[in-house]
């Protein structure tokens, strides 16, 4: 288990770093995990001061902050100039979650008609502002950290939060689920029985779920640093999956990460 930070965390004036955590669009989920880690968050609360964030407290502070916690992607017009302030205002900025780092399911909008979807939900469409696509909170601010999954892994959280308020670096894997899956024992859902699955080009964080219960991986945490997809791909195909279905299996959790790793990686 992760610990929280140490008194070593605090400001040369003895004063407690700040933490900032930010929403935009998003279910929550990943801000869910932090609260959900009930036997750390005592011992955090007692080292950092907690400047803001809306889903534990209404009492908020404004910044500077020494962490800020960003979960959601940019999806609006008003996003755009609210991270832009987040981020003037933070010694270090950390995005949590595919929403954050991949512009998350509802960046699948970036490749359809917006305005269509517009008109098919609201009534009155022109009272809504939104931009054509959603995207990474990365792709228009500077971000010192990408902490992926949908959820979020709350170990992983706790190590990247007691990182940087300790002023070292995360110390997160970057292999893919395959190499957890032969950490755990389990059976190689798509040699074995040719279900497909994300593993071999996901990234490693939800401890091989998915394939632990028989399942294929569906990508939550993106791409591995190494992707493998050219050698991926023919076993899908093998398994009746056709190019289509392919992109569909792809672009779900992390729209934009596997397109660009598509991009990288097949001719």
């Amino acid at each position: 288990m992760t610990t929280p930070p140490t008194a070593s965390a605090a400001r040369p004036d003895g004063t407690r770093p700040r933490l900032g955590v930010f929403k935009f669009a998003s279910c929550d989920g990943c801000q869910l995990t932090l609260l959900d880690c009930e036997d750390e968050l005592p011992a955090l609360a007692g080292e950092v001061e907690i400047a803001h964030f809306l889903e534990a407290s209404s009492d908020i502070a404004p910044g500077p902050y020494d962490l800020a916690l960003v979960e959601g992607s940019v999806s609006t017009p008003e996003h755009l100039e609210r991270i832009r302030r987040i981020r003037a205002a933070s010694r270090h900025l950390v995005t949590i979650g595919a929403c954050a780092t991949a512009g998350g399911v509802q960046a699948l909008r970036n490749h359809a008609d917006t305005t269509g979807f517009l008109a098919a939900v609201y009534a009155r469409p022109d009272y809504i502002a939104t931009l054509s696509t959603s995207t990474p909170i990365a792709a228009h601010v500077p971000v010192d950290f990408e902490l992926r999954g949908c959820p979020i892994d709350r170990g992983q959280l706790l190590e990247v939060i007691t990182a940087f308020l300790a002023g070292r670096t995360p110390g997160i894997p970057d292999h893919s689920v395959c190499f957890t899956c032969k950490q755990r024992g389990n059976v190689c859902v798509l040699v074995a029985h040719g279900t497909p699955c994300l593993g071999p080009v996901t990234h490693t964080g939800c401890g091989a779920l998915c394939p632990t219960y028989g399942r294929g991986c569906y990508g939550c945490f993106g791409p591995a640093a190494t992707t493998h997809l050219p050698a991926l791909v023919p076993l899908l195909r093998r398994d009746g999956m056709s190019d289509e279905d392919i992109g569909d299996f792809l672009h779900s959790f992390n729209v934009t990460a596997f397109t660009a790793a598509e991009e990288k990686d097949l001719p």
